[in-house]
């Protein structure tokens, strides 16, 4: 019984220990580098997010184009329309900053930030000091494109998701009362 004890306690330090080995690094530095990265790209995404949903619908109810809106109420197709432009857009715009502190994060692992040029070749493993020379390299060594690589795939993912989540925004804000609008 105590054999087996030991055994469960040492399990999660083993995991642990194994998981930074196979990182390649136990430097801490890593991880608060790409929290400022992941800081970077949140806060404009979030804010474009909603300043674009809130400006959409503010500019429905004012404009009432395609006779859209009724009451001054927006439908849940409507509001899922402004959602999934707000996703775009806030998407597309703060992309490269996911990339980048993406790219940074994976700069431990064996040969995964390596940069294949574009003749096919294979470069050296690439180690960034911060999030400027990620930028730097990324466009240097692959071009500006290199900064929007998977955001088709990622908006696939992302659009109907922001869509959803502002018709649950919402709903929410209807039934606890809440009105907030932008101010004229």
């Amino acid at each position: 019984m105590k054999d087996n004890l030991v055994k469960t306690i040492r399990l999660p330090y083993k995991w642990f220990s194994q998981s930074r080995a196979s990182l390649g690094s136990t430097d801490t530095d890593t991880i608060y580098n790409t929290n400022i990265a992941t800081c970077h790209y949140w806060i404009p995404y979030v804010g474009l997010n909603f300043a674009v949903y809130e400006s959409l619908k503010d500019w429905l109810v004012k404009a009432k184009p395609f006779g859209l809106i009724e009451d001054s109420e927006l439908s849940v197709t409507t509001r899922l329309a402004c959602g999934a432009a707000a996703g775009t857009v806030g998407q597309t715009v703060a992309y490269p900053l996911d990339v980048i502190r993406r790219r940074m994060q994976m700069v431990g692992w064996n040969n995964a930030a390596s940069v294949i040029t574009g003749d096919g070749r294979s470069a050296a493993p690439l180690e960034y000091t911060g999030m400027i020379d990620a930028f730097r390299k990324t466009v240097r060594h692959e071009g500006f494109g290199a900064l929007y690589k998977g955001l088709v795939p990622n908006s696939v993912k992302v659009v109907p998701s922001i869509a959803i989540a502002f018709v649950t925004y919402e709903v929410v804000k209807d039934i606890l009362g809440v009105e907030i609008r932008i101010s004229d």
